[in-house]
């Protein structure tokens, strides 16, 4: 019998249940669901202009998402989910355009699609990994983009194709905020699924094989079953993201989904924190605002110097990989990494010692 004089500090798990919980603590809890509802009235408070940025960034993080749960939790580097994001896009806007089916069947298809397409290129994984895997991937990049941009009876060639925003009934998705919550929608589940999905005995055999993959094999798991499947689950999500994208911006064409763009998702997972579903998040945040600020600031600097303008013109790229390097020296765990260090500052605040 609990004594009622005692009082009880930390944590007290008492089954497996609360062992396993994603959020342990009622306060946190607490926080994440007012976090949410921040974030769902957020159009309301906003410009229309933010509210496109917000949604450029909330694609980006389901893509980051799938990225990870590839490359941060099961090891295995990919420079091709660019591609990848081509593939769900061209499939969504051939299903949409060519074969009448209604955005809500062609979002899910293209993401199955994509998911199977990238489960053959994940096949060379069993043999591969490191460097090799990383360049038979860029190869899974150089093809899927020939084949996009050479076949054009099907992908309209470097044309591409023009997408319509979804609809129920008469209702179109055709304002900001209306597309804001789709993408809000699907990035919760998507995040939601990706917390479960590394509770579960799949997500742990992606965790065993990303520390030692031969220890993960000496105690059973089949690596060739777990990381095709990585490979299919991740190219899901990017797929779905690759037709989110589609849809909003209304086209699909090869040089929207290029080497560089692959790069970006890669700098994504890298500054957000790798293995870590909410520094994805926050990694496509950053990396979809970084420009924006960087606009911003070089027409500050330009309305005060004007003959700075033809220096500033390459700062992006400058500030890009300079962003990369500075996470990769002083903090290579990201985003979610500080954001825990500022956390745990102020939990033990003012006695830190």
């Amino acid at each position: 019998m609990r004594n009622p004089f005692v009082m009880e500090c930390g944590e007290f798990h008492v089954s497996y249940k609360q062992d396993m919980a994603i959020w342990k603590i009622p306060r946190v809890r607490t926080r994440i669901f007012l976090i949410v509802a921040f974030f769902a009235i957020f159009p309301l408070i906003v410009s229309d202009y933010v509210v496109s940025l917000a949604t450029l960034c909330g694609i980006a993080a389901i893509g980051a998402i799938g990225l990870n749960i590839l490359t941060g939790f099961t090891g295995q580097i990919s420079i091709g989910v660019g591609a990848f994001l081509g593939v769900g896009g061209y499939t969504s806007a051939i299903l949409t355009t060519k074969l009448g089916l209604s955005f809500w069947l062609s979002v899910p298809l293209a993401g199955v699609i994509t998911a199977i397409v990238g489960a053959l290129f994940g096949i060379p994984s069993l043999r591969l990994k490191g460097l090799y895997l990383a360049i038979a991937t860029l190869a899974a990049q150089v093809i899927i983009l020939f084949v996009i941009s050479r076949w054009d009876s099907l992908t309209g060639g470097t044309a591409g194709l023009v997408l319509l925003r979804p609809e129920i009934g008469n209702f179109a998705f055709t304002s900001e905020d209306s597309y804001y919550y789709l993408m809000f929608v699907i990035l919760l589940i998507t995040t939601i699924f990706s917390l479960n999905l590394f509770r579960s005995r799949v997500g742990r055999a992606f965790i065993a094989i990303r520390d030692r993959d031969i220890a993960a094999e000496v105690m059973g798991i089949d690596l060739f079953k777990y990381k095709v499947m990585a490979f299919s689950v991740s190219s899901f999500f990017v797929g779905v993201a690759g037709a989110l994208l589609g849809h909003y911006t209304m086209i699909v064409s090869p040089e929207l989904y290029s080497i560089s763009v692959s790069i970006e998702y890669l700098a994504m997972i890298l500054v957000g924190g790798l293995g870590s579903v909410f520094g994805s998040i926050y990694g496509a945040v950053f990396i979809t605002l970084l420009p924006v600020v960087l606009r911003a600031f070089v027409e500050l600097l330009n309305g005060m110097f004007p003959g700075l303008s033809d220096v500033l013109v390459g700062m992006k790229e400058v500030v890009f990989g300079l962003m990369i390097i500075l996470f990769l020296v002083y903090e290579p765990e990201g985003l979610d990494k500080i954001w825990r260090n500022i956390k745990n500052y102020f939990r033990l605040w003012p006695f830190s010692y």
